[in-house]
């Protein structure tokens, strides 16, 4: 799935909100509505409720079900997003434990997209042009690929918008961009 690549202009000037206690320390309360902002403002982070992305996390959703895992079941792919920025926050909270989370998203974002490129041209798949992932999917014969497939793409927009918050927290919390 392709990701647009900018924040939207009529909030280009505005930043998201996260509040600071009186000695200019995070105030981690404020960071949903800093997923909020994200998810208003940013593009690469409000696919994620694109109607084309909703319907490929309400087949990973299904599919889960199917297989009997235990996950928790999200309404929708925003919630999904945002209990895992606040949860990677949490499991994360240092300096080298936040950094290396969103360098395996990185990884994670990069495998999946070259697994669905490849896949793509291997099977002629016009994502831009077709209203449905899932239907534009079933041109895939063999169900395991595309239930890949279909689990990459999933991927690829997640790892994108939570590397992508994620990534703007880390220079908030500790006064440097991520890098790699």
């Amino acid at each position: 799935m392709s990701v647009p690549q900018s924040i939207d202009e009529s909030a280009a000037g505005n930043q998201p909100p996260l509040r600071r206690d009186s000695q200019g320390r995070v105030d981690v309360d404020s960071v949903p509505d800093v997923i909020q902002w994200f998810l208003d403002y940013d593009q690469r982070v409000a696919i994620v409720k694109h109607a084309r992305v909703e319907e490929v996390f309400q087949w990973k959703q299904s599919q889960s079900r199917l297989a009997g895992e235990e996950v928790f079941l999200f309404n929708r792919a925003e919630d999904r997003l945002a209990i895992g920025i606040i949860q990677a926050l949490s499991e994360n909270a240092t300096e080298s434990g936040l950094h290396s989370w969103i360098a395996q998203l990185l990884n994670a974002l990069d495998s999946a997209s070259r697994t669905n490129e490849t896949i793509s041209e291997a099977y002629g798949l016009d994502l831009a042009g077709s209203a449905s992932t899932v239907n534009e999917a079933a041109k895939i014969p063999a169900a395991r690929e595309r239930a890949e497939f279909l689990f990459n793409c999933w991927i690829e927009t997640l790892c994108s918008a939570e590397a992508r918050v994620l990534g703007w927290l880390y220079k908030e919390f500790y006064g440097r961009p991520f890098a790699p």
